[in-house]
């Protein structure tokens, strides 16, 4: 009996977790330096794969969409459109990276993972926004609000400015950085990959206009999809690394409010977290826009625009912390 007992008690004979804490060590240290790559060097100033494949992705769309076709047969094609341009790649690394020598296959990850992330760009352009705000240069901090929004800067005021600043930090912090680090746990370059490219093409052809709506449904959809459990861990570490009550209580309250389901999780929490209010109409060209408000009654500001940095910030070394322990909790276990 006792042998028996001895025998149930072993946890090495049905959990053999030395594959596990071997990819998670190396994913971390993978993940640690592309965020390391990304800090020092930023955005490839000469030529970046993602610009290229932006006008892969502007060229295809001329071929396949046509606003005069039925909406079935547009859905189609944009499903077709999704295929070409986003799964050739991805499918290439899955197939090709296993069969090569294990040191040229960390560079190839560490590099792309860099790549792939958009960390320190998002940073500078809020930065380029908040530096002129804070010393009155409107017409500036307007030009430069103009390359990351896509509301009119001429109708936006020096608290319109920093929410538009503020906003798209807490949201391409999760489009460009916490959900491509999240595949890329999964899964690995190729999934990192994937997900990057998706949300490129549903950035470039998500728009519920009459040129897209329909082309540009599966892109979304597929975007949607992908971003669903990420945009959630990213509004829990925004919480975790700011105001957590504030940032719980404006996701419960204030994310069904928006009208896309990820979004809305990342922005109410993030705003709650900093305790500012973000969202609101605005104007894109000759629209005015309704938009929910999220988070608190303090408006935002240029100092606010340095505070979402700094909470994307301290939560990529939360990701970094928590994988950390958790590998040493594992070896510890085994």
């Amino acid at each position: 009996m006792s042998a028996h007992c001895s025998k149930k008690l072993t946890p090495s004979k049905h959990w053999k977790p030395d594959r596990l804490l071997n990819h998670l060590f190396l994913a971390t240290a993978i993940l640690g330096g592309a965020l390391l790559l990304d800090l020092l060097l930023g955005e490839p100033r000469r030529f970046h794969p993602l610009i290229g494949f932006g006008r892969l992705v502007n060229g295809v769309e001329r071929k396949l969409n046509d606003s005069a076709l039925v909406p079935w047969v547009s859905r189609l094609r944009g499903l077709l459109g999704i295929a070409l341009l986003a799964l050739p790649l991805p499918l290439l690394l899955f197939w090709l990276l296993p069969k090569l020598p294990s040191g040229l296959t960390v560079a190839i990850e560490l590099i792309g993972l860099y790549l792939c992330l958009g960390r320190q760009s998002l940073a500078q352009h809020a930065r380029n926004i908040a530096k002129p705000l804070s010393v009155g240069d409107f017409d500036q901090a307007r030009l430069q609000t103009s390359y990351i929004v896509s509301r009119d800067p001429a109708r936006l005021d020096s608290p319109g400015m920093s929410r538009a600043a503020i906003e798209s930090v807490l949201e391409n912090g999760n489009d460009a950085c916490f959900a491509t680090l999240f595949w890329f746990l999964i899964g690995g370059l190729p999934l990192a990959l994937l997900h990057r490219l998706a949300n490129t093409l549903d950035a470039m052809w998500g728009y519920r206009n009459a040129r897209y709506r329909d082309f540009g449904w599966a892109a979304a959809r597929f975007d949607d999809l992908l971003g669903w459990l990420p945009a959630r861990l990213t509004a829990l570490s925004y919480a975790l690394c700011g105001n957590f009550s504030g940032g719980m209580r404006c996701w419960r309250q204030q994310a069904p409010q928006h009208d896309s389901p990820n979004a809305g999780p990342v922005m109410a929490a993030g705003a709650g977290a900093l305790g500012i209010r973000l969202g609101g109409a605005a104007w894109y060209g000759d629209q005015l826009k309704p938009r929910p408000e999220f988070g608190c009654d303090q408006p935002a500001d240029p100092v606010g625009i340095e505070r979402s940095i700094l909470l994307v910030n301290r939560s990529c070394w939360l990701w970094i912390a928590l994988l950390t322990v958790t590998s040493v909790l594992i070896a510890w276990l085994g």
